[in-house]
């Protein structure tokens, strides 16, 4: 796990490369290093986890000279796809084994990979640079071009130091931003920034930049389990688990977990001490408040499976103390992140530098409400009352009755058609798209942030069960602009290298093609949870879900407030905002306790001032 960036295509400033790097510095404590070569610059921060010694380090050349990498992220199965090669140039990390194949298959190399990554291969005698993510997008990587050049980078603040680009604010992102709380698809909140997507690559020549796709969530769902029954499908889910949870014990340095107590994560530990040798470090955060504490159900794991527990007790005073620093690592805003930042924190200070997640659990095996009240909601028959009618109704609606989820209901309501993908759109919103739009001045046809992903390969989504295309919708939206992403700033932030076996692609893809009538639970994740018969008691996996909220309404009306007055001017003195004195009327609102106004409402806008402040973004 690593931080990369470069530059390619022009004359490069001085000490341009470096201030890149430096700005990741976070990412990669153990090491640096530099390499130049005609038109490209490259430049990477080593966190060394496989072969840790000073042969792993970056950028590193193929024996000839002619092929250059930097690499973030880890093949889990480097070992198998070495002995496929034939090779052996001393080293033992993935980085020579990415190389290799590279040079022997092309980008072709990509589907023999396992693992989590984002690398770029600098070709010295084509003069072309390959860029390219892996099949879920659990390691980012973000360019920009301008003209003929390119940057890249593990982070956006990397870009933003080259000196080479004056950041300019998104104004469709932020809208994107302020209905999801985050920004889906390719863009960023920064004009000009992009992601490079998950399971696509790109190749640099000659000042021209071509991104392609190699893998699709959709495209690559699995026929296997049409043929099977549901005991054949439950053992083939067990043995993808095992593989997934073995691959990501291949490390160098130990490897811990996250245990929250909760069904997920203490599926991972268990199958991680039935994988290991020695026992697990397991870290779990505790609290006072009985009404949120898990540390019961995480010590009984914990003592079942013999780990090397560390229950961290936590107030939530401890996690406002650590609110500015958590603000500080997000590289791109996000409205959630600050649990990640506190527990990847406490995890690393115990000198752990890799952590196992139980992250996707929920999205692939139908955990999150959204699973079984899309498919209530799309089934009713209030859709088949004309959608003239239905539009009037919610009006009628959304007159009577206040509130964020009324009016999202009555946004539901008032759909053309009620259909899986319209439905969506509406599902995790806090505020309404065509309101946001207005808010920012933007057309009325500005394109929704979830069109790209509701139209990518819509056929082939549509011929998946529902509870599959949920998945996918999930995993491609909140999952990967939100989770994914928090996961990876703010645990790298105090470099510590978060892996997620639920995020295997062989297991995603198996279970994407589940039917539904298996998949469907009775109760949270069955399917999962009867996949693994013999791991967790019955009590953990029947009891009541528990969810610790940190008392956000409390903060901006307390210790927060000053900062939110401060912050709320400040973003409505930019010139963003239609009608300015409309945000500080909500702020008063919030204070006062009247109107739909939800915390989220005041908090967003606070974070991007904040960032923009941080990184020099304008209006």
């Amino acid at each position: 796990m690593c931080g990369i960036a470069g530059i390619v295509g022009s004359e490069v400033p001085t000490g341009a490369i470096q201030r890149m790097t430096a700005a990741i510095a976070h990412r990669g404590p153990d090491a640096e290093g530099y390499f130049q070569d005609g038109p490209v610059h490259l430049g990477h921060r080593r966190l060394s986890i496989l072969d840790t010694s000073a042969r792993g380090n970056q950028p590193m050349q193929d024996p000839t000279g002619r092929y250059v990498l930097i690499h973030n992220g880890e093949i889990y199965n480097f070992k198998q796809v070495r002995a496929t090669l034939g090779f052996s140039n001393g080293t033992e990390t993935d980085t020579e084994v990415i190389l290799a194949a590279y040079i022997k298959w092309g980008p072709a190399c990509l589907a023999r990979f396992a693992g989590m990554w984002a690398f770029a291969i600098w070709d010295r005698e084509e003069q072309s640079l390959f860029i390219a993510r892996d099949r879920l997008g659990i390691k980012p990587i973000y360019v920009c071009q301008q003209g003929e050049q390119l940057m890249f980078a593990s982070e956006i603040r990397a870009i933003l130091r080259s000196g080479l680009i004056q950041p300019k604010i998104n104004r469709a992102a932020l809208a994107g931003f302020w209905v999801y709380q985050t920004v889906y698809g390719l863009d960023t909140m920064v004009e000009g920034i992009q992601m490079i997507p998950p399971g696509h690559c790109g190749i640099w020549k000659a000042g021209r930049w071509t991104v392609t796709r190699w893998w699709n969530i959709w495209e690559n769902a699995s026929p296997e389990a049409q043929s099977l029954d549901a005991p054949a499908i439950r053992g083939r889910i067990r043995s993808l688990l095992d593989q997934s949870i073995a691959r990501r014990l291949v490390s160098d340095v130990p490897v811990g977990a996250f245990l929250s107590g909760g069904i997920d994560s203490s599926v991972v530990v268990a199958l991680m001490a039935q994988a290991s040798t020695q026992p697990v470090d397991t870290f779990s955060i505790e609290f006072a408040e009985k009404e949120y504490d898990e540390s019961h159900w995480s010590r009984l794991i914990a003592k079942q499976y013999a780990t090397r527990h560390h229950p961290i007790l936590l107030q939530p005073a401890d996690f406002l103390a650590a609110l500015p620093a958590a603000l500080a690592s997000m590289d791109h805003p996000s409205g959630d992140g600050i649990n990640s930042y506190v527990v990847s924190q406490v995890t690393r200070a115990q000198g752990v530098k890799v952590a196992l997640s139980g992250l996707g659990g929920d999205e692939l095996f139908a955990g999150y409400p959204v699973f079984t009240q899309l498919p209530a909601i799309t089934a009713r028959g209030i859709f088949k009352i004309p959608a003239p009618v239905r539009k009037m109704l919610a009006a009628l609606y959304r007159a009577l009755q206040d509130g964020r989820e009324a009016h999202k209901k009555a946004a539901v309501l008032g759909l053309p058609q009620g259909s899986l993908d319209e439905v969506y759109k509406v599902y995790r919103t806090i505020y309404e798209w065509d309101q946001a739009c207005k808010l920012f001045g933007l057309p009325s046809h500005t394109p929704h942030p979830l069109d790209g992903i509701l139209s990518g390969e819509r056929a082939k989504r549509l011929a998946l069960p529902q509870l599959s295309q949920i998945s996918g919708l999930e995993i491609g939206s909140y999952t990967q602009s939100v989770l994914l992403r928090d996961a990876d700033q703010m645990s790298m932030a105090h470099a510590l290298e978060v892996r997620v076996p639920f995020f295997d692609h062989d297991l995603v893809e198996f279970v994407m093609g589940i039917p539904d009538h298996v998949k469907r639970p009775g109760f949270p994740k069955q399917l999962l949870v009867e996949s693994v018969p013999d791991l967790l008691p019955h009590d953990l996996v029947h009891r009541k879900k528990m969810g610790f909220v940190l008392p956000w309404e409390q903060w901006l009306r307390g210790p927060l407030r000053e900062l939110c007055d401060q912050r709320l001017q400040q973003f409505a003195e930019r010139g963003l905002l239609q009608e300015p004195n409309r945000l500080q009327k909500t702020w008063k609102d919030f204070l006062a306790g009247q109107g739909p106004w939800l915390w989220t409402h005041i908090w967003l806008p606070v974070i991007i001032e904040d960032w923009m402040q941080r990184n020099g973004v304008q209006a």
